[in-house]
């Protein structure tokens, strides 16, 4: 018995290693190819930089200095800040109070509406492109920030109100009943008791919409457009394989820049990160 767990306990350890290097390898041959010169790319593997890791003539920080002043992928990325920031943000606020609402308020039709909300989840957004995108033409909000976030806001809710609300309706009831009877008001139990016990789901939550915002590059792309001005760094990309298909050592530092801060924010939340998944699996 006690070899088979062994052999179980080594076989999960070589399948974990397998996958860690199946992300990490990839991402740090983009890093090597980004910080070459550009015939070292062309005519040599990222790989041989190994060979003498230690002969600084081999590195260099050009293809950052050309890709962020002649392809404006500094723009680019300043402008997947602020989409992905408030993208973010209005959609996990939102999605707390609503959740709250549906799991510890009474009111007519409730699951009904929770049911429609909780429907829309499987509703393809392609299907919504068109109607939404003639909207916007009317309202004058194409190619606008506002009208990327209130798009990423609506796609975000249907899973964020149904993670948030399982998490709420495994919070001890008594908790809020003894807030109340202390005179607590609803508000008051929202910011001081449900919110501070949710960070959990709060920061998992915040991972996947960030990272989706972050690295979407289809709603981006019809409700923006191809405006620079706008653009975030996954359609300056896109662009960018086109008009420097040949240049590796460009697209490689492009890829890198836009790699960043989704790991950032991944291992900033990590801790959090598990026991937001686990959410609402087990009843208090």
């Amino acid at each position: 018995m006690e070899s088979r767990n062994l052999f179980m306990r080594m076989l999960m350890h070589a399948v974990i290693i397998i996958m860690v290097l199946i992300w990490v390898v990839p991402t740090l041959g983009i890093l090597i190819s980004s910080i070459r010169p550009a015939s070292d790319v062309l005519n040599t593997g990222w790989w041989t930089v190994f060979k003498s890791p230690l002969e600084v003539t081999q590195f260099t920080v050009e293809n950052y200095e050309s890709i962020i002043e002649r392809a404006g992928m500094g723009t680019a990325f300043r402008n997947s800040v602020i989409i992905a920031s408030v993208g973010t943000l209005l959609p996990v606020t939102t999605a707390a109070f609503a959740a709250f609402g549906f799991s510890r308020l009474n009111f007519w039709g409730k699951r009904f509406l929770f049911g429609i909300i909780i429907g829309l989840i499987v509703v393809p957004l392609q299907m919504t492109f068109i109607p939404v995108l003639r909207v916007y033409h009317q309202v004058g909000l194409s190619g606008t920030f506002l009208g990327v976030w209130l798009a990423h806001t609506a796609y975000g809710l249907p899973f964020a109100v149904f993670m948030l609300h399982n998490f709420f309706s495994a919070l001890p009831r008594d908790l809020f009943e003894a807030a109340y009877i202390d005179g607590a008001s609803l508000l008051s139990v929202f910011f001081r008791i449900a919110l501070p016990l949710s960070v959990p789901a709060l920061a998992s939550l915040i991972i996947f919409q960030f990272l989706w915002v972050w690295n979407d590059l289809l709603v981006s792309l019809i409700y923006l457009g191809g405006t620079r001005d706008v653009a975030p760094l996954t359609v300056r990309l896109a662009s960018l394989v086109g008009s420097y298909g040949q240049d590796w050592h460009l697209l490689t530092a492009a890829a890198f820049i836009s790699i960043v801060v989704p790991v950032v924010v991944f291992i900033g939340l990590q801790k959090y990160f598990v026991r937001g998944i686990l959410a609402g699996s087990v009843k208090s």
